[in-house]
């Protein structure tokens, strides 16, 4: 049997397919992953990008459409997949995947470009509660994003150079505008590079770690979403939520996709 998950997000399509693998007295199903398939929709329709996605997912899988026993969809745009026989929230998928990527994760972060979310899960990977940062991008990676564009870095440069800093510049401002008005205000005092990435990530990762002490933090924590790939951001949010260590999935943009292949799988 073979699944699919499907993240619409605000940025980008994600697609994970699932290949069911009978492996004998195995205490549970083992799964075997297709290489994820990332697209960005550009100015296409949701529902016209997610067929092109889904075909080329499958595609590059080497497997049919009609091969394919169910879809289940998440994200911002997850009603907006026709041919998915379910959708479900963002803090249901990203659960479901962290836990079977993790089985012993207990708090799961999800920082993506838009939002930031703080998730509890149980050991069947159910989400038993969530917060989130929808108000406002200054919880989130485009905000880190923009910040770097002004640098003129890329965001993994970005990263790397706030590990170089040993300053901490407190950014008190709770909005996206103001808080660009305040990195405007370091470049033109001529601060450095490096602590102006350290103040930007230290600035998000507080944001993220306050709206996941709201569902309290249990170790292990997962941290997935975009954000994953700025070791800056992980180093700030590791000394912001005081963790030894946080575990960083091999494919973190793909997590919740994946939670919505396995919901697909048990429940077809």
């Amino acid at each position: 049997m073979i699944t699919a998950g499907i993240d619409m997000g605000s940025r980008s399509i994600k697609i994970v397919l699932l290949e069911d693998i009978q492996v004998e007295g195995a205490p549970q199903i083992k799964y075997d992953m297709k290489k994820p398939y990332l697209m960005m929709p550009g100015d296409l329709d949701l529902d016209q990008a997610a067929e092109i996605a889904f075909d080329n997912a499958c595609k590059e899988a080497g497997v049919s459409r009609e091969r394919v026993n169910k879809v289940v969809s998440t994200g911002a745009g997850r009603r907006q997949v026709g041919f998915a026989a379910d959708s479900v929230t963002e803090m249901t998928a990203g659960a479901k995947g962290a836990v079977y990527v993790f089985p012993n994760a207990k708090t799961v972060v999800d920082v993506g470009a838009e939002e930031g979310r703080g998730i509890k899960a149980d050991a069947s990977g159910k989400a038993t509660d969530f917060a989130g940062n929808e108000k406002c991008a200054a919880g989130a990676g485009s905000f880190a994003e923009a910040m770097s564009r002004a640098l003129q870095l890329t965001l993994k440069e970005f990263g790397e150079a706030s590990l170089r800093s040993d300053k901490t510049i407190p950014m008190n401002a709770q909005c996206t505008v103001f808080a660009e008005s305040e990195v405007v205000s370091l470049i033109h005092a001529n601060t450095p590079k490096e602590d102006i990435a350290k103040a930007v990530l230290d600035a998000v990762a507080s944001r993220v770690c306050a709206m996941v002490r709201r569902v309290g933090i249990e170790r292990d924590v997962v941290l997935i979403g975009g954000m994953v790939h700025s070791v800056g951001f992980v180093s700030s949010l590791k000394q912001a939520m005081d963790v030894e260590e946080l575990l960083l999935p091999e494919y973190p943009e793909y997590v919740a996709a994946l939670g919505c292949a396995l919901l697909a799988a048990e429940t077809h």
